[in-house]
C-alpha cells in the first residue's frame, strides 16, 4: 500500500514537471522545449519537441486508480488554460500593433470629419446604416494609409524619439506583415464604400490613400510643401462623407473641407515648431526647419487662422446653418487667431503649445456647431414658402397702410387736434427732426 502511494507521488511529480515544458508565446512566436524529462525509464525516452500532459494511457491502465483520472483531467484543464492565455496574449499583442500602425486616434478624427460631412449632406433624412458603413470604410482606408506611411518611413522613425517605439522600428511586427495589413484594410475599405455608398465616395477614399501614402509621405523628405499637401489630404474625408450621402459635390459641401484645410496649417505649424529637433533628426523637410527665428512659421499660422473667420457667415448665407452658428464660429475663430497672434509676437515654445492646444479644441467645437445649428432641406423649404407668402401679401398690406394714411390726413384737415409729438425734436431727443403736417 505504501509502495503504491510512493509510485503515485513520483508520477504526479513527473507530470507536474512536464507542465513546465508547455509552449510559451513570445510576441506571436511559439517555442517548444526539446528537452526530455529527468530520470530513467519509459518517460525519459519521449520524442523531442513533444509535450507530455498527465499520464499515458498505459500508465493509467496499469495503476487503475480512480485518483489518476482526476489528475489527468486537471492536467488537461491546466494545459487548456495556458494555451488560452497564450492566445489572449497574442491577440493583445497584434491588436496593439494594428492600432499603432493605423494611428487609431488620428484615424478616429478622420472618421469624425467624414461622418459630419455625411450628416450635413443627408438633408432632412439620415440613413444611419449608410452613415455606419461610410465611417467604417473611411476608418479602413485611413488605417491603410497610416500603415503605409510607417512602412515607408521606418528608418526615419527609428531616428526620432517621438516615433522610435512604433511597431516597425521597435521590431514588434515585420514589414511584410504590416504591408499585408495595409493592403487588406485598404481594399476592404474601398470596396465597402463602393458597395454601400457610391463610386464617387470610393473614388475619394482611394485617391486620398494614394495622395497620403505615395505623394505626401515622400514629400516630407523632399520639400516643405508637404504641409500643404497634407492639408489637402485632411480636407478630403468630409467631402467623401458629403458625396456618400448626396451622391454629388456641391458648394455647401465645400465648407467643412475648407475649414479643415485652413485649420490644419496652424495645427501643423505649431507641431513642427515644437518638434523641430525630432524632424531634423528624422530627415524631414518641414517648413519650420528653414525658419530659425520662427517668424515666417508664425505668420503662416496666423494668416490661415484669419481665413477661418468668414466661414460661419458663409455657412449661414448658404443656408447650411442658422444665424447662431455665424456668431459662434466667429468667436471660435477669433480665439484661435488670438493664440496665433501671441505666437507671432513671442515665438516661444509655450505660445506654440498654446496655439496647438487651441487647434485641438477648435475642430470638434466647430463640427459640433455645424451639427447643432444645421438647417435641413425641409426647414429651408418652409422658410422659402413663408417668404413667398409674405411677398404675395405685401400688395394687400401696402393698400391697407395707404388707406390708413389717407384717413389720418383727412382727420388732420378737418381741424382735429394734432398728435402731441412736437416735443420729439427737442431734448431729450434733439437728433429727431421736427414733425411737419400737411394742410389742405
Amino acid at each position: 500500500m505504501w509502495r503504491n502511494s510512493v509510485g503515485f507521488s513520483s508520477k504526479l511529480l513527473t507530470s507536474k514537471s512536464s507542465y513546465s515544458r508547455l509552449p510559451l508565446l513570445n510576441h506571436g512566436v511559439a517555442s517548444r522545449s526539446t528537452s526530455t524529462s529527468a530520470g530513467s525509464g519509459p518517460e525519459s525516452t519521449e520524442a523531442a519537441g513533444t509535450v507530455k500532459v498527465g499520464f499515458s494511457s498505459t500508465e493509467w491502465v496499469r495503476t487503475g486508480s480512480p485518483g489518476s483520472s482526476a489528475v489527468d483531467l486537471s492536467s488537461f484543464a491546466a494545459a487548456s488554460v495556458l494555451k488560452g492565455r497564450d492566445i489572449v496574449d497574442m491577440a493583445k499583442h497584434y491588436g496593439r500593433c494594428y492600432a499603432e500602425l493605423s494611428k487609431a486616434r488620428l484615424s478616429m478624427l478622420v472618421v469624425a470629419t467624414s461622418g459630419t460631412g455625411y450628416i450635413l449632406g443627408s438633408g432632412s433624412a439620415i440613413d444611419y446604416m449608410g452613415l455606419c458603413c461610410t465611417c467604417a470604410g473611411t476608418m479602413m482606408v485611413a488605417a491603410s494609409a497610416s500603415t503605409l506611411n510607417q512602412v515607408f518611413e521606418v528608418k526615419n522613425d527609428a531616428k526620432m524619439n517621438r516615433t522610435k517605439k512604433r511597431p516597425l522600428p521597435s521590431g514588434r511586427i515585420s514589414i511584410p506583415h504590416a504591408v499585408t495589413w495595409a493592403a487588406s484594410t485598404g481594399m476592404l475599405g474601398t470596396a465597402l464604400l463602393a458597395s454601400k455608398a457610391n463610386m464617387l465616395a470610393a473614388g475619394f477614399g482611394a485617391s486620398n490613400l494614394v495622395l497620403y501614402a505615395f505623394v505626401y509621405t515622400p514629400l516630407k523628405q523632399i520639400h516643405p510643401i508637404n504641409t500643404w499637401v497634407g492639408a489637402i489630404v485632411g480636407a478630403i474625408p468630409p467631402l467623401l462623407g458629403w458625396a456618400a450621402a448626396s451622391g454629388q459635390v456641391s458648394l455647401n459641401g465645400m465648407l467643412l473641407p475648407a475649414a479643415l484645410y485652413f485649420w490644419q496649417i496652424p495645427h501643423f505649424m505649431a507641431l513642427a515648431y515644437l518638434c523641430r529637433k525630432d524632424y531634423a533628426d528624422g530627415g524631414f523637410r518641414m517648413y519650420s526647419l528653414a525658419d530659425a527665428s520662427g517668424q515666417r512659421t508664425a505668420s503662416v499660422a496666423l494668416r490661415n487662422c484669419l481665413y477661418l473667420l468668414p466661414l460661419g457667415y458663409l455657412a449661414y448665407d448658404w443656408g447650411l446653418t442658422s444665424g447662431w452658428f455665424c456668431l459662434e464660429s466667429t468667436l471660435l475663430a477669433l480665439a484661435i487667431s488670438g493664440t496665433a497672434i501671441s505666437f507671432y509676437m513671442n515665438r516661444t515654445t509655450k505660445d506654440a503649445r498654446r496655439m496647438f492646444h487651441a487647434s485641438l479644441l477648435y475642430l470638434p467645437v466647430f463640427m459640433s456647431g455645424l451639427l447643432v445649428h444645421r438647417v435641413t432641406e425641409s426647414e429651408q423649404q418652409m422658410t422659402v414658402e413663408h417668404t413667398g407668402k409674405i411677398i404675395e401679401m405685401s400688395p394687400l398690406l401696402e393698400t391697407t397702410e395707404e388707406a390708413q394714411e389717407e384717413k389720418r390726413k383727412q382727420s388732420i384737415g378737418n381741424g382735429q387736434c394734432r398728435p402731441p409729438v412736437a416735443y420729439a425734436s427737442v431734448a431729450p431727443f434733439p437728433f429727431l427732426p421736427a414733425p411737419s403736417y400737411s394742410t389742405f
